[in-house]
């Protein structure tokens, strides 16, 4: 039976995903922007092991916005639109970018300090590989962080 999220009155369906969390600096690029914007490519990432995420990323995989260095808190839910392609914004062809399209805000931030004090998430890549800008997260992980942020499940 396949698994649902309720977002908002939404159903999305779960089907064979991943979940994924990108940080953004909110001065460079915010949330508020991105929805302002509809649609954006997540460009910049000069990190191997960052880059071999997006690249294993799928069109329909869901994944939280998290705000770095100010704030430090998951915002909202994006969804890849767009398979990995060449970064327009370099010539380099070993890095690549997604297309992203903002689902929706949470209802409650959920803070860096929050996930670190949940147990259930004491090994979550955004707490053991803090310094990787696009990280893989749980289907688990992916439960506790919507419970926390009063993101309801049916």
């Amino acid at each position: 039976m396949p698994t649902y999220w309720q977002v908002d009155g939404n159903l999305i369906k779960q089907q064979t995903m991943n979940y994924w969390l990108v940080k953004s600096e909110p001065f460079k690029y915010s949330w508020e922007q991105f929805v302002k914007d509809k649609k954006t490519f997540w460009d910049g990432v000069r990190n191997y092991e960052a880059r071999n995420n997006l690249r294993a990323m799928q069109k329909g995989d869901l994944l939280f916005w998290y705000h770095s260095n100010e704030g430090k808190e998951i915002v909202g839910i994006a969804e890849v639109v767009k398979t990995a392609y060449q970064d327009p914004t370099t010539p380099d062809p070993n890095w690549v970018v997604v297309d992203l399209k903002p689902v929706k805000p949470f209802k409650k931030f959920v803070t860096l300090a929050q996930i670190k004090a949940e147990k259930r998430l004491e090994n979550m890549a955004l707490v053991r590989r803090g310094r990787i800008s696009v990280v893989p997260v749980t289907p688990q992980e992916w439960a506790v962080v919507m419970e926390m942020g009063d993101m309801q499940t049916p």
